[in-house]
């Protein structure tokens, strides 16, 4: 049991530091692995701190009248550091039974390239936080020479955000920038299945995670500094908008084994639907009751995103130093999402960390991250409705470096 307690904490944080920047909208992401500590009561905080460095050169953008844009074209940094917390609370229920309440932020997205670049008449900043609140529970029953688990839970799912770009030209009814605020909730559940030998240090766990369907995404389209007689009637105002979406099921694998006294190998395999989050269209809220295409007359603006399924590999390796110590490492490769669209390559992403045990209540893990956002190219391709998108701007982006920090702190008896 030494074995389990020591050593998993090591990996966990390692990895959870590895794989801080995924592809599409992923931050933290879902993680119940707090459900399977042997302890009857435990307390979890998590923090992580990436550092991505995504940088774009070679951009060309265009205006409301297809011309060029000025600005900077080389070297643009188009994203910004995040902080992404998690806490967590399991509880055990007799032998059989335990549950975790969680708050986690699993989505996001803040990129800030700013209002002097040739790209701002695409995007002067975009920025997107999620809160994620969670319960979940296990019945678990004796199999072989280890324990069968089954799990299921729900959790409910708030987002709000924004994005800013250059509509229009400046002119003496403004600075012609735009302005979308949303904000949109939802519920999803989740099912899963492990199987442990805690002798060995063993457990295989799969576990699925639903869509959550944000069906009535509301807030405010503010064109008011651009000329009203340019798009009416949404120019020149701030327009309430309406839309809909939903954001991704996942399903993931993970496994763990010991391997000899005192060393452990784990790894995961996780494929997000991503794919379902293309072109989210907005319309103003005196059209409800018509439908709300990418396509439809009555579309203000939309969210043009174009991304593919995620799939998240990762493997590494946990070893006990002593009573007290014990640290991991872990290698994690990640596929982009986009798909000529966007500046989501795939990532190739070491990390590394420690786990401090100075007694049987109390675990403190640090650990650390380093990655390569593999380079690309990004331009005009035709979205499933058929029409173009990224015509507005092309750019092209090399290998860039992606950093993360995690802290962790556990309490239980």
């Amino acid at each position: 049991m030494r074995l389990v307690r020591t050593v998993s904490a090591a990996l966990m944080v390692s990895a959870s530091a590895s794989i801080a920047f995924a592809g599409g909208l992923e931050r933290g992401g879902y993680n119940v692995d707090l459900l399977f500590d042997p302890a009857p009561f435990a307390f979890e905080a998590t923090g992580t701190y990436v550092m991505p460095q995504r940088k774009l050169d070679n951009v060309v953008g265009k205006n409301a009248l297809g011309g060029p844009v000025p600005g900077a074209s080389q070297g643009v940094k188009d994203t910004e550091s995040y902080f992404s917390p998690r806490l967590g609370v399991k509880v055990g229920i007799g032998e059989q039974v335990d549950c975790l309440i969680d708050y986690s932020q699993p989505w996001g997205v803040h990129t800030n390239p700013g209002a002097n670049w040739a790209g701002a008449y695409h995007n002067i900043e975009t920025k997107v936080d999620s809160h994620n609140f969670g319960g979940t529970c296990s019945y678990k029953m004796q199999a072989g020479k280890g324990q069968f688990r089954v799990l299921g839970g729900v959790f409910y799912q708030q987002l709000e955000g924004f994005k800013e770009r250059q509509v229009f030209f400046p002119t003496l009814a403004g600075n012609g920038i735009g302005r979308l605020d949303l904000e949109g909730s939802g519920v999803g559940w989740r099912v899963g299945a492990a199987y442990e030998i805690p002798e060995i240090a063993f457990r295989a766990s799969l576990v699925y995670n639903s869509r959550v369907k944000l069906d009535d995404i509301t807030g405010t389209l503010d064109l008011s500094r651009i000329p009203g007689a340019v798009k009416p009637p949404v120019t020149g105002r701030i327009t309430p908008v309406f839309g809909a979406t939903e954001m991704p099921e996942t399903v993931e694998l993970k496994v763990q084994s010991g391997i000899a006294p005192g060393w452990l190998a784990f790894g995961s395999v996780k494929w997000v639907n991503w794919s379902i989050l293309q072109s989210i269209p907005f319309c103003p809220e005196a059209t409800r009751g018509i439908a709300c295409t990418t396509t439809g007359l009555t579309r203000a603006t939309s969210l043009d995103l174009l991304y593919r399924d995620g799939w998240t590999v990762s493997g590494g390796i946990g070893h006990k130093i002593n009573e007290q110590w014990s640290a991991a490492a872990s290698l994690t490769w990640d596929r982009g999402t986009s798909q000529g669209f966007g500046h989501q390559a795939d990532s190739w992403t070491l990390g590394g960390g420690v786990a401090y045990t100075p007694n049987e209540n109390v675990e403190m893990r640090l650990s650390g991250a380093l990655g390569i956002l593999t380079s690309g190219e990004s331009g005009a391709i035709v979205g499933d409705d058929g029409r173009v998108y990224g015509n507005d701007i092309s750019y092209t982006f090399d290998n860039d470096l992606v950093g993360a920090l995690s802290a962790s702190m556990k309490v239980k008896w």
